[in-house]
This record gives C-alpha cells, sequence and structure tokens, in this order.
C-alpha cells in the first residue's frame, strides 16, 4: 500500500495509529495491525487490565495503550465550530 494512501490521525505519531481505508473500514488501528483504536478503548471500558489486554494480545505494548488513551483524550478536546445559516 503506497503512503500516499495513510493518513496520520490528529495529533498522534504514525508510529501508534495511522488509517487506511483497507482496514478495518478507516478506522484508526494500531501500528497498521488489524486492532482499533476503538477496539483497546472497548476493553478498557468493559474493566480489562492493562496486564490482561497485553496478555490476550502479546504484539500490543503498554505504550500502544497509553496512545490509544491520548488519541480517545484529544478527540475529545478538539473544538468544532459550525456557521448556522441564517
Amino acid at each position: 500500500m503506497p503512503r500516499a494512501h495513510l493518513r496520520e490521525p490528529h495529533g498522534l505519531p504514525r508510529s501508534h495509529h495511522y488509517v487506511n481505508p483497507l482496514i478495518r473500514s478507516g478506522k484508526p488501528t494500531i501500528r497498521g495491525m488489524r486492532i482499533t483504536v476503538a477496539d483497546v478503548l472497548g476493553w478498557l471500558a468493559s474493566g480489562m487490565t492493562n496486564d490482561e489486554i497485553l496478555l490476550d494480545y502479546p504484539e500490543l505494548t503498554l505504550d500502544d495503550i497509553y496512545a490509544c488513551l491520548a488519541y480517545a483524550a484529544d478527540s475529545q478536546n478538539r473544538i468544532v465550530s459550525l456557521k448556522v445559516a441564517a
């Protein structure tokens, strides 16, 4: 896949997350794997610990989990302004 088809999510290093329209419907994935940021956040929300996630998914690192949390925090802090038609 040429790099031109990949784009970096807002504010995150390419080494952790990127979006490829051919992988998981273009959702942000971790280092090009088929594991998405939403997958990791869902596991954490369901009560899994970092250690449990790392045991179940040894291809992940603790830095990957922290990067997912940073991605979520960043996405909540983005301000979107809309113009209302008169």
